[in-house]
């Protein structure tokens, strides 16, 4: 489950990168926009190797439907990766592609009291914590320079790429 913020006596911003307005679709249940966006990566988004460093482009495409409970989000995320190998420790880059799908309830649900329930803040939803939890969750835990990174010698520490088949050590 993503981590979910409640309605907050605090009122969104409705200039923020990742905050959506509703007010279009009106409460009419098939009503859709789908939006791009392109925006600074909040931060952090990493993971103990790999992250998307804070400021870096992020590209979000975004499908906003309303349906009888409130506003149906889906989309992806996309942005650079940078990190180290895991077997090696060098630098890398990749990317990151991350699916989310929510539904932001108009009200809350007067049957159940759910903390991961999320709420419209009048006409407007906060994406942040759920392309936050997206991103982070579709980061590699182990990332390689290559699949076939040999890593390094356990003895001395150098990169075996770089050291070559020959490389061994004698046993004293």
């Amino acid at each position: 489950m993503p981590h979910a913020r409640k309605k907050s006596a605090t009122t969104l911003d409705p200039r923020g990168a990742l905050v959506f307005d509703t007010r279009a679709l009106g409460r009419q249940p098939g009503a859709a926009r789908e939006e791009t966006r392109t925006i600074p990566a909040p931060d952090p988004l990493s993971v103990e190797l790999a992250g998307v460093p804070a400021g870096s482009e992020l590209t979000v495409t975004t499908r906003l439907e309303a349906v009888h409970e409130g506003v149906l989000v889906t989309g992806t995320a996309t942005g650079p990766v940078t990190g180290e190998c895991a077997r090696c420790l060098e630098p890398l880059t990749s990317s990151v592609e991350a699916s989310f799908q929510e539904l932001y309830h108009y009200e809350p649900s007067p049957t159940e009291d759910d903390e991961d329930e999320l709420l419209l803040d009048g006409d407007l939803l906060d994406l942040e914590p759920v392309l936050r939890d997206a991103v982070v969750l579709a980061l590699p835990l182990s990332p390689l320079c290559s699949d076939d990174c040999a890593g390094l010698c356990v003895k001395c520490g150098v990169r075996l790429a770089d050291a070559g088949p020959g490389h061994q050590h004698d046993d004293e």
